[in-house]
């Protein structure tokens, strides 16, 4: 009798919608993750554009279509797919930091390219010392969590973080000197952002730790 009334409490929808759940539960264990590793395209992508253009703040050379060019299709597009790529893997760290960086080069593009076809003003110093100072507390709160990952993580935002601040600080006091200083600064957060990409590509081909990136033991 017990038999019976526990087969009547279960109804043919309940144990359809147990065995869907089931079947769910199965596949998630399952299903392995086989996409490539998107971090060294967004790394290339940022410490490329990153060097090119602090060479134009150094002075080496003027901002031309080839910056430009860089800050929308390198810096930019290519860091957004590899943003969009790392949400896929379920990496919040590198989906924020990746797509932010990516629109930050399309939205400085913008601000150099809108004055000149007249779609708006130019920003005056106070206001790209704002957008420079508030990018730099951004990426202050993203190098807070690289302390969870490895030294060269540390690094790059870190030195990002500075050269933030010190292009904010030139902007806002016009000072061509801390200018240039970020200029050099920005060179090499450009080129530890490449290490790093370099790093994983080549770590991952070769099978070992052919460059390191300092993890924590």
């Amino acid at each position: 009798m017990a038999k019976q009334e526990l087969t009547k409490q279960i109804s043919p929808a309940d144990a359809v919608s147990k065995k869907v759940s089931e079947a769910a539960t199965f596949a998630e264990t399952v299903i392995k993750d086989t996409t490539a590793n998107p971090a060294p395209l967004g790394l290339m992508g940022f410490g490329l554009t990153t060097i090119l253009l602090n060479l134009h703040n150094i002075g080496l050379f003027g901002l031309g279509s080839m910056i430009l060019s860089m800050g929308i299709f390198y810096g930019g597009i290519a860091q957004i797919i590899a943003g969009i790529m790392e949400w896929k893997k379920k990496n919040t760290f590198g989906t924020v930091a990746f797509t932010s960086y990516g629109f930050f080069w399309i939205t400085l593009v913008g601000l150099i390219v809108f004055p000149k076809f007249g779609f708006a003003e130019a920003p005056d110093a106070t206001a790209m010392a704002a957008f420079l100072f508030f990018w730099g507390f951004f990426t202050l709160i993203l190098f807070l969590g690289t302390f969870k990952m490895n030294y060269a993580m540390i690094a790059i935002f870190g030195s990002l973080t500075v050269l933030f601040f010190l292009l904010a600080v030139g902007d806002m006091t016009g000072n061509p000197t801390i200018k240039t200083i970020a200029g050099y600064e920005g060179i090499v957060c450009g080129a530890l952002a490449v290490y790093t990409g370099a790093a994983q590509i080549l770590n991952e081909i070769y099978g070992r730790e052919v460059l390191p990136l300092g993890a924590f033991e």
